[in-house]
């Protein structure tokens, strides 16, 4: 496949709107597993082979969610021909090749499928190949009119007689054009319908009619033709794409409990003898290596997770934690942050931006920022780095072997020397050597008889 890959092109309808969707951002930008839909079909078309993918978009943040692509606008939604007709220019620097035509909307189109069918089309040398799939309730899709293997025509759900309604294979919305041949029948579309649009099916007609052929490729499943109109719809497309996550990895040998509450993106890698505790979402390009155990309660995004560490009711994000660590529960792993082997984290701990080393222990109530801490050091309950002044972040290192005492502010920037030891309490503003003890707090004094007299006043009100 990708010997034809400078042959091959695809242009991702994505301007649609979606007003029912009730989403504060453009509706293929609604994400499935933690994924927007669009990126799922760029990444399938990527995943086929074919590097030159042109997005149809009417919204900044579309433009935006499709890094990597070219970009046309259509600034007036005249339908799916007429966003064909927007990447004109597109195809026409194509044009001796062949062009995949998805919507944007529908995550559930594979590589597998878009390879297979760009194979029928080659060989069998049409100049339109409609991908299509069976369902057991076409309901509003249009059907596909076949005369033997060959397409003879789509018709409109709307348009069927009651012979044609009883059709189950229907148009997924995805096709290989030859791309001139594609540019000939664009030229042809009309808008003298009801809603006044350009329809891309009535390109597939004009080149029926023309005479140059035209394939129909029957997907394996039927998911394909999925896509998200509504809330409803995009719950539906969530729960089949999470089932097919954890079906997946269970083939491949990782465990799970239950499946409550355990989402996973599709990006994700699980090694075999991982597992995955109830409540625990993974997006993004997680990586939980064999022998970690993840949750539960626990959400990881971009996160890489090593053998045989423990991850229980946490968060974290864009970081790297280490082989045999011990986190949570109630963690808080922030981006940017490096945990080596074998350290322990403990509950209400946050870690942003810095390098914990080698078996560290963070036990509790700890904020951690913009720092570098050597390898087995202790930090006691209630230590914080002190990292912002208002203005800039600053750094602290922690050497080897320290001990952080209890309620500890290390005012950034600050060095803690190998083996040093700062006292209970203390704020430390200046650097601390190699070996000594830091103590920066006030001298307690003691005045005696002087809580008697409030105590009794606070008896007595108490007494009522």
């Amino acid at each position: 496949m990708s010997n034809c890959a400078d042959s091959m092109s695809c242009v991702i309808l994505a301007a649609g709107e979606g007003k029912r969707m009730h989403a504060p951002h453009s509706k293929v930008l609604c994400e499935v597993s933690g994924k927007p839909m669009l990126r799922w079909v760029i990444d399938a078309a990527r995943a086929a082979g074919i590097e030159k993918i042109c997005v149809v978009a009417s919204s900044d943040d579309v433009k935006q969610a499709a890094e990597g692509c070219e970009i046309r606008e259509q600034k007036e939604r005249l339908g799916t021909g007429h966003a064909v007709i927007c990447a004109k220019d597109f195809l026409l620097e194509n044009q001796d090749g062949n062009t995949l035509v998805l919507c944007g909307d529908a995550p559930f189109i594979d590589p597998q499928t878009v390879r297979d069918a760009y194979a029928q089309h080659m060989a069998s040398g049409a100049a339109v190949t409609v991908i299509s799939a069976v369902v057991e309730q076409p309901g509003a899709y249009g059907r596909i009119l076949r005369q033997g293997d060959a397409l003879a025509g789509i018709v409109e759900a709307a348009d069927c007689d009651e012979r044609q309604r009883a059709i189950c294979e229907i148009n997924s919305g995805a096709y290989w054009f030859s791309t001139r041949a594609l540019v000939e029948a664009l030229g042809t579309l009309k808008n003298d319908n009801a809603q006044g649009e350009y329809y891309l099916t009535d390109a597939v007609a004009a080149i029926l009619k023309s005479g140059k052929g035209a394939g129909c490729f029957a997907a394996s499943g039927a998911d394909i033709v999925l896509g998200a109109n509504n809330p409803a719809d995009l719950l539906l497309l969530n729960e089949i794409a999470n089932r097919r996550a954890i079906d997946r990895h269970l083939a491949n040998g990782v465990h799970f409990l239950s499946r409550d509450g355990v989402v996973i993106g599709p990006d994700v890698v699980i090694e075999p003898g991982a597992t995955i505790l109830p409540g625990s979402i993974l997006y993004g390009s997680t990586k939980v290596c064999a022998g970690a155990k993840i949750g539960p309660n626990s959400l990881l995004s971009n996160l890489t997770v090593g053998p045989g560490t423990v991850f229980n009711a946490s968060q974290g994000y864009d970081s790297r934690i280490g082989a045999n660590a011990h986190i949570g529960p109630f963690v808080h792993i922030r981006p940017n942050s490096v945990i080596d082997d074998k350290v322990k984290i403990g509950d209400y701990v946050e870690v942003k931006n810095s390098h914990i080393g080698e078996g560290t222990s963070l036990a509790h109530l700890t904020y951690i920022g913009d720092s570098d801490v050597g390898r087995h050091c202790n930090f006691g309950c209630g230590v914080v780095v002190v990292n912002y002044d208002g203005e800039v972040k600053n750094r602290t290192t922690v050497g080897d072997f320290a001990f952080i005492g209890c309620n500890t502010n290390l005012v950034a920037p600050v060095t803690i020397g190998d083996g040093a030891y700062t006292a209970a309490g203390t704020t430390v503003t200046k650097d601390v050597p190699a070996g000594a003890l830091a103590v920066g707090r006030a001298r307690q004094t003691v005045i005696e008889g002087w809580a008697a007299k409030k105590l009794q006043k606070y008896i007595a009100k108490k007494s009522k």
